[in-house]
Order: structure tokens, then sequence, then C-alpha cells
């Protein structure tokens, strides 16, 4: 049974012509389920019982299991939820003065398997539905009373290994009878996926992308993202390049500080030039550690001195704090608890 939540409005236009209904009656269950939060086609009071019945039968609406709420001393909080066939994925809300962001999940593990990341080392098990990507918006807000500002898709997954979902779902959560969220809120992390930062700039929306880094030579990036030896960086650059020149907006460079790895001043003036060649803005973060992983932050001398050299060079950068270290909420921490098993 399809999951009526995985449908943009001009697909559920289709099928509800298909159905023997005016396409209007797309929109009505458009803004029962985005507008008023409906849960069951049985709430949906203006359409005939009749085609509530045929609904029912051709679709459901999909609801999450919370399984597990973990609130961090900044007011970072970390959602467990269990899947319809039993995996799980993490989201998390990271609160500030002016905003409450929402890191959601795109994949139920992920197969690029970085160094410095949780979700490579469970394996990849599964693409997540566009509807299971909004979903996650949709339990927060329906559930808890959260209401988004920002939405990141740097959660669990790869967003442009899976990004015929990924798209969907930024299509509904954008659209005025959807969740009406504007584009340039939405922000899509991506570690390197050449084909898939080609397909974005087509999107025809004015979503923010962010390019995962963390090295500046192949030799560096391969060792810490082996996604690198399919896409090294000259290529990866080229198509950051061809997405700006295609109408794309201005591109961040996330880039993870790792002691002794690639937090030497060498590799500041590396990332600097690349800033540089992209006109790019540079988000450093500092290494959050992870079980089993013998990799360390970088004390903040060192921090210091590797800002200080991007500031000599007059790029743009900034140290974003990694909220929700001690519940394993920041960059890189997300694991779905070994998919679902707590």
């Amino acid at each position: 049974m399809t999951n009526i939540t995985d449908l943009t409005l001009a697909e559920l236009k289709i099928v509800i012509e298909g159905l023997g209904e005016p396409e209007f009656r797309a929109k009505q269950i458009f803004d029962w389920i985005y507008k008023k939060g409906a849960a069951s086609f049985d709430r949906m009071t203006n359409l005939p019982p009749a085609f509530r019945e045929k609904l029912a039968a051709v679709f459901s609406i999909e609801r999450f299991e919370l399984l597990d709420l973990r609130r961090s001393k900044d007011g970072t909080e970390k959602y467990l939820f269990r899947l319809w066939d039993g995996l799980g994925i993490e989201t998390v809300v990271i609160p500030s003065r002016d905003r409450t962001t929402i890191c959601l999940s795109t994949q139920a593990g992920c197969k690029f398997a970085c160094a410095f990341c949780a979700s490579g080392r469970m394996g990849f098990l599964r693409n997540l539905t566009a509807g299971e990507i909004v979903g996650q918006v949709l339990f927060l807000r329906d559930h808890l009373e959260v209401a988004p500002t920002n939405l990141v898709f740097m959660g669990m997954g790869e967003p442009l290994d899976n990004y015929d979902n990924v798209a969907r779902s930024i299509m509904i959560l954008n659209s005025p009878d959807g969740l009406g969220i504007a584009a340039r809120r939405m922000t899509v992390s991506t570690a390197g996926v050449v084909p898939g930062i080609e397909r974005f700039k087509e999107l025809g929306l004015q979503v923010n992308l962010s390019i995962s880094l963390h090295a500046v030579t192949d030799a560096k990036r391969g060792a810490l993202m082996p996604i690198n030896r399919k896409y090294p960086l000259e290529k990866l650059l080229a198509a950051a390049q061809d997405y700006i020149r295609g109408g794309g907006r201005k591109i961040t460079l996330e880039y993870v500080l790792i002691k002794g790895v690639n937090d030497s001043p060498e590799d500041a003036a590396g990332l600097a030039r690349i800033a540089a060649r992209l006109r790019a803005k540079i988000n450093l973060i500092v290494f959050s550690p992870i079980p089993g992983v013998k990799l360390e932050p970088p004390g903040p001398d060192r921090v210091q001195a590797f800002l200080r050299v991007l500031e000599e060079k007059k790029v743009p950068a900034t140290l974003r704090q990694s909220k929700g270290r001690e519940i394993q909420a920041a960059c890189g921490q997300l694991a779905g608890r070994a998919a679902g098993r707590t």
C-alpha cells in the first residue's frame, strides 16, 4: 500500500484523477495532512464518504513510532524513530535564539563509510522514502509541537545518493499546499556525489548546498572519505563550479577538524584556496568523538590557529558549535542505535 505522503501534489493529482475524482481533491487531501495534521482519511470530512473509503483502500498515512528521546543540556533533542520495517533512524532538533532547526535523516545507515561518522559504521540498510523524510517533520510538528524555521538534510545517510526521494520531499516541504517552508531555509549536505550535484542544480528551487570537504588533498580526503576515490577533489570542485554557474546559490564547505589529521596551517591554506576558487563560505566543526573511533578533536589553540589562517586569507569562515555531544547528537554521531535495537 502506498504511503500518501510519498507523493508530491502534482503526482497526487494524477492519481486522484485516475480514481475518477476531480484534481482539486488532491489539494484538499494535502490541506488535511500538511495543514491540519490528519492521520486518517476518516478525519477528512469535506471528502465524500465513498471517496474516503476508496483512499483508505489504496493509500496509508504512515506515522513513526517514537522509541526514545534524549535531551542535551544545551537544549538539543535527539529522537529515535522506528520505521514500518523495524529499522531505526535518528532526527535532531537544534534550538537557538531565533530559529529551530531540524536535522533530517535521508537513509537508514550510510554506504560511504567516512572515518569520522557513526552512520557509515553501521553500513547501508536502505533509502528513506519521501514520505519518511517528510514524516520526521510531521511527527515533530503534530505530536510535539515543534515549529521548524530551518531544515538541514545532514542526519543519517547521504542525501544525494537518495536524490529522487530527497528532491520529492523538498517539493512537499516547500509547497504552499504542503508545509510551506522556504527553499532558502533548507540545506542539503553531500559528501561529494558528483552526479547528484549535477542533478541538484536542475531542481529549480533556491535550496542551499553544503559540501562536506574535510581535507584538501586527494591523499588525505581519500583516507577520511572513501567516496573521494570515485569522485576525486578536482572532479568534485569542477562539479561545484558548474553548479554555481548554473544558477545555484552560494556553496558552504563543511570541514571537520581532526587532531593531527587535517588541522595544520598548511591544511588551512589549502582550504582557503578552494574556498576562494568556489567563492564559498566555510563552516568549521570540531570533531565529535565516536565510540570505537580512534580520532580526537584538536585543542582550542590549534582550532584558533586554523581559523586565523582563514581570516588572514580573507575567506568567510565560522566555527560552528556542535550541540548535543553528550547525547551523541552532534555532527557525525548519529547511528540509529543499531538500526532501532535499543
